[in-house]
């Protein structure tokens, strides 16, 4: 996915290339046809093909386990699919088929399942329409079959019914592809936790295990030694380029201290070395500090490097919120980028929730060139430096966070709204002026009431329908504000 973008981002602060989704692909139909219409499997197999291609547009991995048509053929496909260990598998029904052929192939294979039948033109033309012309149109019979079944064995599915150049039945595709490639970053992705919780952040306490358990991610436990001694190797030349490259990225403020600037410059650096060493996926972070010694100067320097490396689909968030760090990484694999956010006034005048954060921020979705302000206190922390401000990119967006309940289980909550223009904070942190359409009291203690984090990732574009279909394959709850 590409992540959405309004400003200009440098060549060379290129996005990294993570594992591509893997999307499993069995197209069929009923073999006692073929004798009985000769004709008929290679109109099947021409839309098959066409299929295939459509997939192999999306920016993820197909493994096409080729065209079946008994219980035989789709045993060897299943096993195909399964040795592939795939993040969606589609089921191309072409016409009628048993349900005895598709349910090993969900069963073995073990991964959700996308159920499509898509005819060949949006309707048959009656008049010149034999019998084994109609069976190509033919693909939605046994839908409710392979549903029944489905449900009767513990699958859980879905599907998409349309004609191969529907658009519409193409976007509702496309939203599954997405959606499983949110699914595949959390369950191949190396999350890293760095410090330790804010202190009284009661909200933020994330048990470690169930972000493995329920979601498959692996997490890194890394201290600030592991940056201290990277950022200690970082010499004068490459500290000088990092400053370069936050030159072209950011406008200095005049509030910008040379001596801070250099330094977020060359932790910027040892951070990229922990992230590529540790090979995290995303990460969050916190280290009170104290009187100035290093682990503090660390911890206020990272602000700069943090927002780089959101920028670039490593999303890091402050504060230790381990839980916003994966709606970051969500946001940004389903190409909606997500800034790291929390409730910052309500102005009741232009009904207009106004939420942003200091810290790191996802630079390309900012509406105009992002700033570097510089700070003389970091708000409730210890540390100053400099600090990024910028405003979401104007127009629709989705606040989402990942929740958790009180049996310790996860939820998927998001609420759609506009950014709109007007006045903001200029104190060194992201603010954008939200509208949702309705009282923005209101739309708070509703938000808050779902069991929401005091963080988020603001994403842009309307994203509810994704992130719900990402919450369906990942098995966790959705919550709509």
């Amino acid at each position: 996915m590409t992540v959405a973008t309004t400003n200009t981002v440098p060549a060379h602060l290129d996005r990294v290339r993570p594992r591509k989704t893997r999307l499993g692909l069995v197209s069929g139909g009923l073999g006692a046809y073929w004798p009985q219409f000769p004709g008929l499997r290679g109109v099947l197999q021409e839309s098959a093909r066409y299929v295939t291609g459509r997939f192999e547009e999306q920016d993820c991995q197909v493994v096409d386990a080729g065209f079946v048509s008994d219980p035989q053929e789709s045993a060897v496909a299943a096993e195909t699919l399964r040795q592939a260990d795939c993040d969606l598998v589609v089921i191309f029904l072409t016409t009628y088929l048993t349900s005895s052929m598709v349910l090993p192939i969900a069963q073995r294979t073990n991964v959700p399942v996308l159920l499509i039948d898509l005819q060949p033109t949006e309707a048959m033309d009656h008049a010149n329409t034999d019998t084994g012309t109609w069976l190509a149109y033919c693909g939605q019979c046994p839908l409710p079959e392979v549903a029944n079944v489905f449900r009767r064995s513990g699958i859980d599915f879905r599907s998409v019914s349309g004609y191969l150049h529907d658009e519409n039945a193409w976007r509702r595709i496309d939203a599954w592809v997405s959606a499983a490639s949110a699914r595949a970053a959390l369950r191949h992705g190396r999350l890293g936790l760095m410090g330790h919780l804010y202190p009284g952040m009661l909200d933020i306490s994330t048990d470690m295990t169930l972000l493995s358990s329920q979601f498959g991610a692996h997490v890194e436990v890394l201290e600030f030694d592991d940056l201290r001694v990277r950022v200690d190797a970082v010499s004068e030349r490459e500290t000088a380029d990092r400053i370069a490259l936050a030159k072209e990225v950011f406008a200095l403020d005049g509030s910008v201290n040379a001596d801070d600037l250099a330094w977020g410059a060359r932790v910027s650096v040892g951070l990229d070395r922990l992230v590529a060493d540790f090979e995290l996926d995303a990460m969050a972070y916190y280290h009170r500090g104290l009187g100035g010694e290093i682990h503090e100067q660390l911890g206020a320097g990272m602000i700069l490097g943090a927002s780089l490396l959101t920028a670039r689909g490593i999303p890091l968030a402050g504060e230790y919120d381990i839980r916003t760090a994966v709606a970051m990484l969500v946001s940004d694999r389903m190409g909606a980028g997500g800034s790291f956010t929390e409730l910052q006034a309500l102005n009741f005048r232009d009904g207009i929730v106004e939420m942003g954060h200091d810290g790191p921020a996802h630079l390309q979705i900012s509406s105009t060139e992002p700033l570097l302000r510089g700070l003389g206190v970091y708000h409730g922390k210890r540390g100053y430096g400099v600090s990024v401000e910028f405003d979401v990119t104007h127009g629709p967006v989705t606040t989402f966070a990942v929740g958790q309940n009180r049996d310790g289980s996860y939820s998927f909550i998001a609420s759609e709204g506009e950014v709109v223009p007007g006045p903001l904070l200029a104190i060194g942190n992201t603010t954008s002026r939200v509208d949702f359409g309705r009282d923005p009291g209101e739309w708070t203690d509703e938000w808050s009431a779902t069991g929401t984090g005091h963080h988020w990732a603001l994403c842009v574009g309307h994203r509810a329908g994704a992130i719900k279909a990402a919450a369906e394959l990942l098995g966790v709850e959705f919550i709509r504000v």
